[in-house]
């Protein structure tokens, strides 16, 4: 019979093993902090190793015009074009403005929605990085009547 103590155990040394074989991440990349502290779209885009941002069509986002609940509002976003290695979503006027980044392959559909946080009514940007160092983005305003980061 295993008990708790066996299991606890041999989990333990499972795992490190594994982190030994380097099959756990021991920390987050170094970018991320940089890209997380980031205040502006082009802080975020040099952060990442890209060019000054610029707008386009084959970047789209998503989002309500009018979101009833800062803390929770459901965005979107996509693009068609190839060469795409990470797609992320920025909030302009939240202390942070990069709320989510998305690692693309030629394996992934360049196509994510999730829920940010918004403290006011704002522009967000979906921003794709592409291999050559270019930043494409879109954006939309997204008015909030409830805040949700601390507001």
């Amino acid at each position: 019979m295993t008990t708790r103590r066996d299991l606890l155990s041999t989990s333990a040394r499972v795992a490190a093993l594994l982190a030994g074989a380097g099959l756990v991440p021991a920390t987050a990349h170094a970018w991320d902090a940089a890209a997380f502290d980031a205040k502006s779209l082009a802080d975020v885009a040099k952060a990442f190793g890209a060019q000054a941002p610029a707008a386009n069509a084959g970047v789209s986002i998503t989002g309500p015009d009018i979101a009833e609940n800062g803390a929770v509002v459901p965005v979107g976003c996509a693009t068609t074009l190839a060469g795409v290695k990470r797609l992320a979503i920025l909030v302009e006027k939240n202390p942070n403005a990069l709320a989510a980044v998305f690692d693309v392959t030629d394996a992934v559909e360049a196509n994510f929605s999730t829920r940010v946080k918004m403290g006011q009514s704002s522009n967000v940007y979906a921003v794709a990085v592409m291999a050559d160092g270019r930043a494409l983005f879109a954006q939309k305003e997204i008015k909030v009547t409830l805040g949700g980061c601390g507001g």
